[in-house]
């Protein structure tokens, strides 16, 4: 056999970012030390929804699930001896994508970098926030002027970077069927596209550098048969859509580019060492195959389930990549699945199921319409509930979960509270004081910024206008002006947005049949209400916080919406007041809470005491969400009726076990519902 040449391995990521700037800085030079080779930034919420540290919504939220970067020296110290014109940093941030592209480029100048040879990526994908992170500030219109605005000034200025990663992994995430993931991603891009070339910034002999530039940030979950011909999938319809709408004659251009983080949503707190086992199954899915190989992967940790991965779990998701890379001789062969007659019906089919979604969508006026309209919201709401559905019922099956149950005692989680990084709530504080010294100090030695109060003028009189925003942004970097006040001006002139929540309108996915679990919880649900003389029992979900992953919440509130509530759901981002007035005007029988970013320890506390000195101690609030065990603990002793975490995946026990909580809440005896 002659010896061909190893194809050269993807980029391999960590996604990785907490606390502050300085501790996020040595994790990345320590993960850089290891092999990895490329930065993947987290940011906290407040970064990523446009808040400064100090803000009352981002109470708890403090470098949490990412690192916080208020402004100029913040991103300094980030990348503090890292020469970030030899780097290719991923930042996944969306509705803050200019700003933070903003003082990444001036920390390159100030490090004396060629701009023009910076290399990376920012997310920048603003309809999957409506849809399934929930990190949106803008309304779709100026959301699209942001994105359309970085994409024409990096073509120009930046021209290796990815100003725009076309993200269908939170899509799967919130429930997408692959055809869906296929559509709703495709449809973004032409969104995109046709903004691009609508805008006359960029003429039309360049859109080829445009579309060369759009890359896809991809799901991968553990149907890797169904995953990989995805992917192929994919990139036959990029090739299509950029020939025939766009009239790019270069096949290089039009080469499908994406990288990939393999599936969160199911991996388990129940046994989670098999998630090692899930994670390696999703990775082969964009690896396998050549011609719909990933161009960079980064995949979660083993007990992602549980809470924050330390160190040492992120380097064993590297090491995973590694041993593929090279280990084995996957990198020797050409396309393995090249003539397969079962591969290409299975991508013939997604090819004509997506082709013809996104025929769909065009017809309601393309993504942004469907994202308004509410369309696209509850199909994914829709898809959600009826996996529910299927793992409830056995029909899905999942390792641990709902079958092969019984297990040895896990050495790996004998101490729950040393498995998972903790952020030292002390953090917060210093950040929130380190932010009023900046503001304090920023126009004086040793920074000698500019006074910000021009440059924030300078940038609302552009937003009011038609011009690009990028360079009145750099200014605003230049000038020490920080996330919330470049957020703040914008809001000023955009307004803010909030997104249709998919749960009215979301079809029954799970049929009330006689005799079914569902069917016995209804009748508690109009027992309760009777007993307690109202029409409806009411039930508030509230989103506290700044977590935008709304998904747990949406199917809580779907299912006890079919279980003869009346559902109370307004929606992401609300302070702990605002949940409390909602639940004493709508004078609701429960409040359900869910937080995923590990800000329960304050947030819901602060809901208890409100309820408290309103007076309404009858009315029970429980709490779900990434919880480790000593906090569940601590909630339950500060009054919350029930804790539910991932490993609870009976969504209808945990509507029947809030019907038990409001009749204990108001001296009622428990129900014996005849099984």
């Amino acid at each position: 056999m002659t010896e061909r040449q190893k194809d050269r391995p993807w980029l391999m990521r960590t996604y990785a970012g907490h606390s502050t700037a300085e501790a996020s800085n040595e994790l990345y030079r320590r993960n850089l030390a290891k092999g990895q080779t490329g930065l993947s930034v987290a940011f906290d919420l407040p970064t990523q929804t446009g808040y400064d540290p100090d803000h009352i919504l981002a109470r708890g939220e403090v470098g949490r699930v990412g690192v916080p970067v208020s402004h100029l020296g913040d991103m300094r110290r980030l990348f503090q001896d890292i020469p970030l014109e030899q780097m290719n940093t991923s930042m996944t941030i969306n509705a803050t994508a200019m700003w933070l592209l903003a003082l990444y480029q001036v920390v390159a100048e100030e490090q004396g970098a060629d701009i023009t040879k910076l290399q990376g990526t920012t997310q920048n994908d603003i309809v999957k926030e409506y849809l399934s992170r929930g990190t949106h500030v803008f309304p779709p219109g100026p959301s699209l002027r942001l994105t359309t605005d970085m994409i024409a000034y990096t073509v120009s200025h930046i021209p290796k970077w990815n100003p725009i990663n076309i993200c269908s992994y939170h899509l799967q995430e919130a429930g997408a069927t692959p055809v869906q993931e296929i559509a709703y991603a495709m449809s973004t891009a032409i969104a995109v596209l046709d903004a691009v070339r609508d805008s006359g910034q960029v003429p039309q002999e360049r859109m080829g550098d445009v579309v060369a530039r759009i890359s896809f940030f991809v799901n991968a979950g553990v149907r890797f048969v169904e995953e990989m011909c995805k992917m192929r999938a994919f990139g036959r319809i990029w090739d299509k859509v950029t020939r025939e709408r766009y009239g790019i004659e270069n096949p290089k251009q039009r080469r499908f580019r994406y990288g990939v983080q393999v599936n969160s949503l199911g991996l388990t707190e129940a046994q989670p060492e098999n998630n090692v086992q899930r994670i390696v199954l999703e990775m082969l899915a964009v690896t396998l195959s050549k011609d719909a190989r990933a161009r960079a992967v980064q995949l979660p940790a083993w007990n992602e389930a549980l809470g924050l991965p330390r160190p040492w779990d992120q380097q064993w998701s590297l090491r995973i990549q590694q041993v593929l890379a090279h280990e084995s001789d996957l990198l020797e062969y050409e396309d393995i699945f090249e003539g397969s007659h079962v591969i290409e019906a299975k991508v013939s089919q997604l090819v004509e199921d997506s082709l013809a979604e996104i025929d769909r969508i065009q017809e309601m006026g393309g993504a942004m319409a469907a994202v308004e309209s509410g369309y696209l919201k509850s199909q994914l709401v829709s898809s959600h509930a009826e996996r529910r559905g299927r793992i409830e019922s056995g029909q899905e099956k999942i390792v641990g979960v709902n079958i092969f149950e019984t297990t040895e005692p896990n050495p790996l989680t004998a101490d729950l509270d040393t498995a998972i990084q903790t952020v030292d709530p002390a953090v917060e504080a210093q950040v929130v004081e380190a932010i009023g010294r900046w503001r304090d100090t920023r126009y004086q030695p040793p920074f000698n910024h500019p006074r910000p109060c021009k440059a924030l003028e300078r940038l609302k009189e552009a937003a009011k206008g038609t011009g690009n925003l990028m360079q009145a942004t750099l200014e605003c970097a230049r000038a020490g002006v920080t996330t919330g006040e470049w957020t703040s001006a914008l809001r000023e002139v955009f307004g803010e947005f909030r997104a249709p929540t998919g749960v009215s309108s979301a079809p029954i996915a799970v049929p009330v049949e006689a005799g079914s679990a569902l069917a016995e919880v209804r009748t508690k649900v109009d027992a309760t209400a009777r007993d307690l003389g109202t029409g409806k029992l009411r039930f508030l979900v509230g989103k506290p916080g700044l977590d935008g992953h709304s998904n747990g919440a949406e199917q809580i509130a779907v299912r006890a919406r079919d279980a003869g509530f009346e559902v109370v759901y307004q929606g992401i981002r609300l302070t702990p007041e605002q949940i409390v007035d909602a639940a004493l005007a709508e004078d609701v029988h429960a409040v359900g809470l869910s937080i995923l970013s590990g800000s329960h320890a304050q947030l819901v506390p602060d809901v208890l005491e409100r309820l408290r000195v309103a007076g309404a101690t009858d009315i029970p609030v429980i709490a779900g969400g990434i919880i480790p065990n000593g906090d569940a603990e601590e909630l339950r002793a500060a009054g919350v009726a029930a804790v539910f975490t991932p490993k609870d995946f009976d969504i209808t026990g945990i509507i029947g076990r809030i019907v038990d909580e409001i009749r204990k809440a108001n001296k009622l005896d428990p129900l014996e519902v005849p099984a």
